[in-house]
């Protein structure tokens, strides 16, 4: 009997994985699609007996499958709330959350659309009903309302706008939504009048092709802090240097929650993550990695 238990304990010992090797299911929100892809790419490239079965959806969701024991770790815009990590403490479960990067939300017009620079007075305004049409904002040259266009409506982007502003109802906003991120994309390339809020990493990944795609035909709307700003040098986009001189407004943090017990393959990807060659592959897509790559010069 003694021998039969060892041999099971044994058995349920090699089940689990290791930062080198198994599989286990990511799920992330939406809005960080093209960064988890090429993030557990990268991994797997490096430890070939890995594998990451990524899952996307809206942020809610992605941190209730993690919750529910459906994926090991999800990727998303915020720490749990009180009442979620309850779920966790309920199964003795301590957690985790790591900061890997930040990130920003985008906003996106048509190409046809000159007006590219916006304050944050008048983005304020636009969440607040203070202002609907085109014609109402500064260098305005449409005469049209103004269409507010997410993801999904419970999508990190568009929580992220209703807390900075303060709004608790849509009610009275013109908002649609467009399933996706590329969606927001598709739909401003159709429509002059929209503003789209999408996740920074869509578009920041200059030198690859499906970014590089998806940024034709819209113009990114530059951002200013300033109520009255004097020049265009006022105005700071969702780019890597912004966001990590804290320039841009819309920034915000990206996370790695973990429901992780072992040093498994959750953790080994987080730890790949915050360390030198992780640092390095953030900063190719585009993003403010939270330990920047150290990079020494020597003069002679």
């Amino acid at each position: 009997m003694a021998l039969g238990l060892l041999t099971s304990a044994c058995k349920e010992e090699k089940k689990l994985d290791s930062p080198s090797q198994g599989q286990i299911t990511v799920a992330a929100d939406e809005s960080y699609q093209p960064l988890t892809e090429e993030i557990t790419r990268t991994y797997q490239l490096l430890y070939p007996r890995t594998k990451f079965d990524l899952v996307f959806k809206p942020e809610r969701e992605a941190i209730r499958l993690m919750l529910e024991d459906k994926a090991r770790i999800c990727i998303v815009s915020r720490r749990l709330t009180a009442n979620e990590q309850r779920g966790l403490d309920q199964h003795k479960i301590v957690g985790s959350a790591t900061r890997i990067a930040t990130d920003g939300v985008a906003l996106i017009i048509n190409k046809a659309n000159n007006d590219s620079l916006m304050t944050m007075k008048e983005l304020q305004g636009l969440f607040k009903k203070q202002i609907t049409q085109w014609s109402q904002l500064t260098g305005g040259n449409r005469s049209a309302p103004v269409t507010l266009v997410f993801d999904n409506p419970n999508s990190s982007n568009l929580d992220y706008m209703l807390t900075k502003f303060g709004v608790k109802a849509l009610d009275g906003l013109r908002i649609t939504t467009a399933n996706s991120n590329k969606g927001v994309i598709d739909y401003v390339r159709k429509n002059p009048d929209a503003i789209g809020f999408i996740g920074v990493n869509w578009i920041s990944d200059g030198d690859g092709p499906v970014s590089a795609d998806l940024s034709r035909d819209i113009r990114v709307v530059g951002l200013s802090e300033k109520e009255n700003p004097s020049s265009r040098a006022d105005y700071f986009q969702p780019f890597q240097q912004s966001l990590g001189l804290k320039d841009y407004p819309l920034r915000r943090d990206v996370f790695i929650l973990s429901r992780e017990a072992h040093p498994g393959l959750g953790g080994g990807l987080t730890n790949y993550l915050i360390r030198d060659a992780g640092s390095l592959l953030i900063e190719k897509l585009g993003l403010w990695p939270q330990v920047p790559y150290n990079r020494e010069v020597r003069f002679r």
